[in-house]
């Protein structure tokens, strides 16, 4: 969702995010500066922080449905256009990411051999809770230098079906319905309008397309495709693309 472009030659392909390299003494990490000459931290000028991406999580009354565009961009550099932004943590818990590729996909594989890790001594599946708790202890012990990704944790255990937001400093809110990027203003338009609490997945499938589609259209660092995923008490499926053209009502 950020981009950082000051100064530097090492560019990394980001989700929503082109990342740099810096040579000077300052540090610009998600729109604030480190200085390691005074120690502190300033505020730096929103030209530094470009976003990108649309993903989108929403809680009903039978199970979880996330969903993202694939889009991949450096910039205004369209880097890939079916990049993964969905990751099955296990059968009943799944995560969107957003950020800087390699911290988004070190948060996956930490959080898969944990959530297996959690099974093996319990016997039982890590609910969702702790899975989203982990994975905000994880980048609030690294504040100062943070993990440059935002995240959605959503899945199904005993208490229920759960959405949480995670920003890369480690705060954690749950959702009901979320969207995050450059495209949650274009998304947010229709899931405010069309999302109610409550209700069956079937009949939201088509509220959470036609919210990324719209994103897709309007934000140009959102795009090329979408992938969807579904979690219920029977487990974690994703959407084929003859469902989704079903969904959006394309031919």
């Amino acid at each position: 969702m950020i981009q950082i472009a000051i100064k530097g030659r090492n560019v990394f392909k980001s989700v929503g995010y082109k990342y740099m390299s810096l040579t000077s003494p300052e540090k610009y990490l998600c729109g604030i500066r480190f200085s390691r000459e005074k120690g502190k931290m300033y505020e730096t000028s929103d030209r530094f922080a470009l976003k990108g991406t649309t993903t989108i999580g929403v809680v009903c009354r039978d199970g979880v449905i996330l969903a993202s565009d694939t889009r991949v961009t450096m910039g205004t550099f369209v880097a890939h256009k079916r990049g993964k932004k969905i990751y099955k943590i296990d059968d009943h818990l799944a995560m969107t990411i957003s950020g800087a590729v390699a911290d988004a996909q070190r948060t996956v594989d930490i959080l898969k051999a944990n959530a297996q890790l959690y099974k093996l001594n319990t016997g039982r599946p890590m609910p969702v809770s702790s899975a989203a708790r982990l994975i905000a202890n994880l980048f609030f012990s690294a504040r100062l230098a943070p993990m440059i990704a935002q995240i959605l944790v959503g899945g199904v255990d005993g208490t229920g079906s759960h959405v949480f937001s995670l920003d890369p400093f480690g705060s954690l809110t749950e959702e009901k319905c979320v969207a995050t990027g450059s495209g949650s203003p274009v998304a947010y338009g229709v899931l405010e309008d069309k999302y109610k609490e409550d209700t069956m997945i079937k009949d939201m499938l088509s509220v959470v397309v036609r919210a990324v589609d719209s994103a897709m259209k309007r934000d140009s660092a959102s795009g090329d495709s979408f992938d969807v995923a579904v979690i219920e008490e029977k487990g974690f499926r994703e959407l084929s693309e003859e469902e989704k053209k079903g969904v959006l009502g394309g031919p």
